[in-house]
């Protein structure tokens, strides 16, 4: 009851509330700790306390309450926290809408993405925007699926992969768009004996070692599902992340592996072999919070992608993330 108490109270004091107080108790909620909120804005983490208490003192309520050695959000801070999201959203649409009045879209747009899907999508994205008022800054970042989410708290997009799904795990709440489904195919030198053939099926691979990467990461879901659709244990010689490092050891041996056709090289010792039996996709989406899916500049960035992502499917003759590309799909899953 106390607790429903000051929430009420708190409702009728939000004309006064500064917006910076709900940012960052979103971000307080986002983060888990006030270490983790200094750090993530440039600021000490008595800077952040101090601001916390600040918005306790204009909203005369709790906002946050001790726990452990670090705070926690109250009722009262969970219910701003929530509510910050919807506000930063309807500003950030106001900001599109200005910019878009003025036909000017501008400022810097941060990505992040893995960076297999960043080779063949950043350099069309780079060249679309020349010459506009939008700067990108972009990083690379090789995780496990369930990561990416997380990564929206400091980057406007991410672009994420998963192998069941348009929507990688751990991302609810948030905007995800379809970006590419790549093919994943069989990699394997031109000697081996599979070479040989157009296709091969998850019958043809099971006496054959492999190399694999950690268990976390969509491309080991590919030979889970072979071992599921077979009835066997793959042999999995070593685990490692560079795909380049996968190429290199494939490519000087018998062993199989799996990579993504878009941006995997074939040569005179490597090649490539579609997997049939079996779905073998990967679905390449972009991530943002809701209110930086608002932006214009974003939004102009993101399309880039989506049009990036269409010619890349093209030239490999793969299917697009969508009926529709471009700023159709954009517009669609921000609605």
């Amino acid at each position: 009851m106390k607790d429903k108490r000051n929430v009420l109270h708190l409702l009728g004091r939000l004309p006064t509330m500064d917006v910076r107080h709900l940012e960052l108790l979103r971000e307080l909620a986002d983060r888990g700790s006030v270490s983790a909120v200094a750090a993530a804005t440039h600021r000490t983490p008595s800077a952040v306390s101090q601001q916390l208490r600040t918005a306790q003192r204009e909203l005369g309520a709790a906002l946050v309450e001790p726990s452990g050695r670090g705070v926690r959000l109250t009722d009262a801070g969970r219910l701003l926290a929530d509510s910050a999201v919807d506000v930063v959203t309807a500003l950030a649409e106001v900001q599109a809408r200005w910019d878009a009045f003025r036909d000017e879209p501008v400022g810097t747009v941060t990505l992040a993405a893995l960076p297999s899907a960043a080779t063949f999508l950043l350099p069309d994205v780079e060249r679309a925007m020349a010459g506009t008022g939008v700067e990108l800054r972009y990083t690379d970042a090789d995780v496990a699926e369930a990561e990416f989410g997380a990564l929206t708290a400091d980057h406007d997009i991410v672009l994420a992969h998963s192998f069941t799904s348009r929507r990688p795990v751990r991302t609810d709440g948030l905007v995800v768009v379809p970006v590419a489904v790549e093919p994943l195919d069989v990699a394997m030198s031109t000697a081996h004996p599979l070479a040989a053939r157009a296709t091969v099926d998850v019958t043809d691979v099971t006496e054959s070692a492999w190399i694999g990467v950690p268990h976390g990461y969509p491309f080991d879901t590919v030979l889970q599902s072979i071992e599921q659709a077979t009835g066997t244990r793959l042999d999995v010689r070593q685990r490692v992340v560079d795909n380049r490092l996968v190429e290199a050891l494939v490519a000087a041996g018998d062993r199989l592996a799996i990579l993504p056709r878009f941006t995997t090289p074939v040569d005179d010792r490597l090649t490539l072999r579609a997997l049939t039996g079996i779905p073998a996709n990967r679905h390449v989406s972009a991530v943002l919070r809701p209110d930086r899916a608002r932006r214009r500049a974003v939004r102009q960035v993101l399309d880039a992608v989506v049009r990036a992502a269409a010619a890349t499917a093209r030239r490999h003759h793969a299917d697009p993330a969508d009926p529709g590309g471009g700023t159709a799909i954009c517009q669609e899953r921000m609605r």
